[in-house]
């Protein structure tokens, strides 16, 4: 699986701030006063951090942000034991720190980012796009994916039954229909569909039956969920590919229908315990 790009060429300033963790002077840097539509990204790493509509005038002389896109900041305590830092999600690159309780939005939370640690895309730049994988425990599923060049998010859910609203219980007893299943948001600029359908395959045993591993039932089934035509065609034709190499796909291809996001605790799962999954493993095949 390819890494993120951490060896990006920085500037001696650049370095200064994202690797050893310094701090540009307030009210020098080329975003603080900036508030054009678009997507704020890592200068290491390129990976997205945050959306323009959550850019605010704080007057701290530093870029402020009040929320995140999903997933892409962690949160780590600061060398000075009392702060907390904000670093890449992706790289591990220092952006900057951040603060609670100051009611300077609703949201009540300040990302406060150093220009120079992000790079910015206009509105229109990019591409956004949406697809729906399900390969077991989606715990392990929305691991790789949202590691992957070009996601922006990924939010694990239940999808492809009959019950609305449906809840981790019920779909555990194996009678709601529903499929353990990830929604992959992603910039079609930087990545595509079949490239992540590829790396769906990848990271799980597509050969067997309503199950990944010790996981049982069909909730644990393979399948993809095709939200157009020609996503269904990149799906059957890596299915097609797969069988001439003589494996013996039970990976569904089916519509997608409504897709309902699982339980907050489920959500980056392996992120949150600091551990890596049990049933899914990364094999190159294409």
């Amino acid at each position: 699986m390819e890494e993120p790009q951490a060896d990006r060429k920085l500037t001696a300033e650049e370095e200064r701030v994202i690797v050893h963790k310094g701090t540009e002077r307030p009210f020098s840097g080329k975003y603080n006063d900036y508030f054009e539509n678009g997507i704020y990204t890592c200068k290491r790493c390129g990976a997205e951090l945050f959306k323009s509509t959550s850019k605010f005038k704080s007057e701290c002389g530093w870029p402020s942000f009040d929320e995140e896109i999903k997933g892409a900041v962690k949160w780590q305590k600061d060398a000075d034991g009392v702060r907390t830092e904000a670093v890449c999600a992706k790289c591990g690159a220092h952006l900057g720190h951040i603060f609670s309780g100051e009611e300077l939005t609703a949201k009540n939370v300040r990302y406060c980012v150093n220009s120079v640690s992000m790079n910015f895309i206009p509105e229109g730049q990019q591409r956004i796009e949406k697809a729906v994988f399900a390969s077991g425990c989606f715990w392990g599923t929305e691991y790789y994916l949202k590691q992957a060049p070009g996601v922006i998010s990924t939010t694990v859910g239940y999808t492809g039954g009959n019950l609305d609203n449906p809840t981790y219980e019920q779909v555990c007893t194996n009678t709601t229909g529903h499929a353990e299943a990830v929604e992959v948001e992603y910039d079609g600029s930087k990545t595509s569909y079949e490239e992540l359908a590829k790396l769906f395959f990848e990271t799980h045993d597509f050969t067997q039956l309503n199950r990944q591993g010790p996981d049982v039932g069909t909730q644990y089934r393979s399948a993809i969920f095709y939200l157009n035509e020609q996503q269904r065609e990149i799906a059957e034709r890596l299915v097609g590919e797969l069988e001439k190499k003589g494996y013996d796909v039970k990976t569904q291809i089916v519509p997608a229908g409504t897709f309902w996001p699982a339980e907050e605790y489920h959500q980056d799962y392996y992120e949150k315990a600091g551990s890596s999954p049990y049933c899914h493993i990364y094999k190159k095949i294409f």
